[in-house]
């Protein structure tokens, strides 16, 4: 019992906690908690403060910000008439706002379903007038972005239909019709490898597009304004306005029609001859000045990446990507710059010039060389073109003959350290430096593998590549007195804001060869076209030196065959022009350059000298070509108003051809056919074309044969179109044949016997 007593005692008497001291403690725990979560508080705001501040601020200032980007118009590309060349059009950008598609409902739930109708109704439309996927469409105006981009460059009909169905929809707000531009090419194939063409972004792609691109594209500018996150502008904040930069206007040394000769005759050329491909120049020597490049194949401007061979054209499904990448690469290529050659016997110019600078020998030095129709190099036996035995030479003879086993031999005796210090000195172990893109570099032998075999091929012009831009720059060197220019493609840059013009200086390179032995060459030229291959390289009424070239196809790659060509200087004693073609892999069964390449240039020269009003050498009186007494050099009417330029020629008893318009007082003429200076007859026709119409009209040429000089400007004058004449008599001989299209004002040369 006691026992019993004394515990309930002691469990009576344990101390009891205060409960005043249990408030306490809890109190202390949730203050604990509460200084934690606020230090940790104050740790984040500062965090987000100090650390994320910039970069959350730079993020919400993109949220609150609309950029309206203004496109700049690219500048136009000209030809040395100011024919445009390439030009941007006027088309838009369909943009929408997505959280401006949206509707009204009684509910939020009702709000929501309509909303989403009524995207799925927008995309639908959009996708249905520009042809698009209607997923991808659906997925852009569901975005929470301010906005999206739909499709660019649309032309005006679409945006018509999209207004109208926007009308009959009533839907006013979040589709946008923002203007842009969109690159056009009035001359679909014409120069096109020269020209090159824009990719979708309006970026330049390849040739003068490419090289100038950021003179042409001008500088985007900017409208920028603060919007609410609806994406709805707020009125109290001023816009921002950047302003846009216009592309600079480019103005090439290119003559339109002279491109148009040459083109017609290389593609006639090339087919004829069941050849692979074609390349022509033709160039200023004293400038540098390119009158025209042409290569054929060509494609269209306006649709470049469809593909211009036939054959590839019904394979091009079975093409890998790869494959199909390679074919138009290819198409795209200029092969006067951006594919490099072996040049063969024309190379023998650059030999003749080093040996006769040198003081190796002369042209006329008798029994210079001699040729048994084959030279051994060492266990090589290399044989003249036919095997053909010249026997006894001059270096005049030697070059006539175009004899591979003189050429050798004076390769032999130039020696190699020499020749490549010569090569050097024309421009040929380095790009030309013409301002478009794409260039390749020439492929010689390294002077140190250069033995005997190496030094003899490369002699006579085989085994080394260079691009015919190279060989006719050099060779410019000889027309031009010894003196090397750079080759120009590009005359003036004109500023797209203020107009201010640059012309772009003819740029000397060195002087290689002296005045006399430039003089002696071309002396040498005139006696080629005199030999075998005046038949097929003359020009009627011109005096002209040239040299013709055949190359046998590379070891390494038969499968490209033999590359023919023919260069020509005209007239032959003070050269203003200069030109070169080459064809590639030829299907004819004697490949020479004689017979296939010489008639093509031929043929180009007798258009274009009499349009270039280069005097004829014809010595009667009664046989003189357009630069007689009855011609006159065109004036220049361009930028004068319609009604000034028309007052003008007729008061010189000009026909002139011209748009009707309103505005004849007001409106400026942008181009004039034919161009100034060009030597025209009296009472010619002149095609006049304004900021109002430049659309050009082609003619088809009519029949002259047997009419007489009278007849013949009648016939042509009712089609708008000029003439020139040599002779006397009834035409023989017309320029441009019967049935083909030629622009209106376009001059046409006639023979008369």
């Amino acid at each position: 019992m006691k026992t019993l007593e004394k515990n309930k005692n002691r469990k009576n008497n344990k101390k009891k906690v205060p409960e005043n001291t249990v408030t306490t403690k809890r109190i202390k725990i949730a203050v604990s908690f509460a200084l934690v979560i606020f230090v940790s508080l104050i740790t984040r705001i500062g965090w987000i403060q100090f650390v994320q501040g910039a970069e959350l601020k730079e993020r919400a200032s993109r949220q609150q910000t609309l950029n309206q980007i203004i496109s700049p118009k690219r500048g136009n590309i000209y030809d040395v008439n100011k024919k445009v060349l390439a030009t941007s059009a006027d088309v838009d950008t369909i943009t929408i706002n997505p959280s401006k598609i949206a509707a009204k409902g009684d509910t939020k739930a009702e709000t929501e379903e309509k909303t989403l109708a009524l995207k799925e109704k927008v995309a639908k439309g959009l996708s249905d007038i520009f042809s698009l996927d209607y997923e991808t469409v659906l997925a852009q105006v569901k975005s929470e972005a301010s906005v999206e981009t739909i499709v660019k460059k649309v032309e005006k009909n679409l945006v018509d239909e999209l207004k109208e169905w926007m009308k009959e929809n009533d839907i006013t707000e979040g589709i946008n019709i923002d203007e842009d531009t969109k690159r056009y090419y009035p001359y679909n194939n014409l120069a096109a490898h020269v020209i090159g063409f824009t990719g979708t972004d309006s970026q330049g792609l390849y040739g003068i597009e490419h090289k100038w691109d950021s003179t042409l594209k001008g500088t985007s500018g900017k409208i920028v304004t603060t919007v609410d996150r609806t994406g709805t502008q707020i009125s109290d904040n001023a816009q921002q306005y950047i302003e846009v930069e216009n592309g600079s206007d480019l103005y090439l040394t290119i003559d339109v029609n002279i491109q148009m000769m040459v083109e017609k005759y290389l593609e006639k050329g090339v087919t004829d001859n069941g050849a692979t491909a074609g390349s022509a120049i033709l160039m200023n020597p004293k400038t540098g000045e390119v009158l025209a490049m042409a290569t054929y194949p060509s494609y269209n401007l306006n649709d470049p990446s469809t593909i211009n061979n036939q054959e590839d054209l019904e394979k091009w499904d079975t093409y890998t990507a790869e494959e199909k990448a390679d074919k138009r690469a290819n198409m795209w290529a200029d092969r006067n710059f951006s594919r490099a050659y072996e040049p063969g016997s024309t190379f023998k110019l650059i030999l003749s010039a080093i040996a006769l600078e040198e003081g190796i020998t002369d042209t006329d030095v008798k029994n210079d060389f001699h040729c048994e129709g084959h030279i051994q190099v060492e266990d090589r036996k290399i044989s003249c073109a036919e095997s053909a035995v010249h026997g006894n030479q001059t270096l005049r003879d030697a070059l006539r003959n175009s004899c591979n086993v003189a050429f050798i031999q004076l390769g032999s005796r130039i020696g190699k350290t020499t020749l490549y210090k010569y090569f050097d000195a024309f421009g040929l172990f380095e790009r030309t430096g013409i301002a478009i893109t794409g260039e390749t570099r020439s492929n010689f032998h390294d002077i140190n593998n250069l033995g005997p075999v190496e030094l003899a091929t490369t002699s006579f012009g085989q085994r080394f590549e260079i691009t015919p831009l190279q060989l006719i720059s050099a060779v410019s060197a000889i027309a031009n007195d010894g003196t090397l220019v750079k080759p120009k493609i590009v005359k003036q840059i004109q500023n797209g804001m203020t107009g201010t013009i640059t012309e772009l200086d003819t740029e000397k390179t060195r002087n290689v060869i002296s005045e006399q032995t430039a003089k002696k060459i071309r002396d040498m030229m005139k006696t080629v076209t005199e030999g075998r291959e005046n038949i097929y390289g003359k020009v009627a009424g011109y005096e002209i030196g040239g040299k013709t070239g055949t190359s046998e196809p590379s070891p390494s790659h038969p499968e490209e065959g033999y590359a023919v060509s023919y260069l020509a200087i005209a007239p032959a004693d003070e050269p203003e022009v200069i030109g070169l073609v080459v064809v590639y892999n030829p299907a004819t069964k004697n490949p020479y350059g004689s017979r296939i390449a010489a008639p093509i240039l031929s043929n180009i020269l007798s258009e274009v000298l009499p349009y270039l009003g280069i005097a004829s050498n014809e010595s009667d009186v009664s046989n003189t070509t357009i630069a007689t007494a009855k011609t006159s050099s065109m004036v220049d009417v361009t930028n004068k108003t319609l009604t000034e330029a028309k007052r003008t020629l007729e008061n010189l008893g000009y026909k002139v051809v011209s748009a009707d318009t309103e505005n004849s007082n007001s409106v400026l003429v942008t181009e004039q056919v034919p161009a100034k200076n060009t030597q025209v007859l009296e009472g010619s026709t002149v095609i006049l074309y304004t900021e109002e119409n430049s659309v050009r009209t082609s003619v088809s040429v009519p029949n002259l044969i047997g009419l007489t000089l009278s007849e013949a400007k009648s016939a042509l004058s009712d089609k708008n179109l000029n003439v020139s004449y040599s002779g006397s008599g009834k035409v023989v001989n017309q320029s441009t044949k019967e049935g083909e299209m030629i622009e209106q004002g376009s001059i046409i040369t006639i023979k008369l016997e």
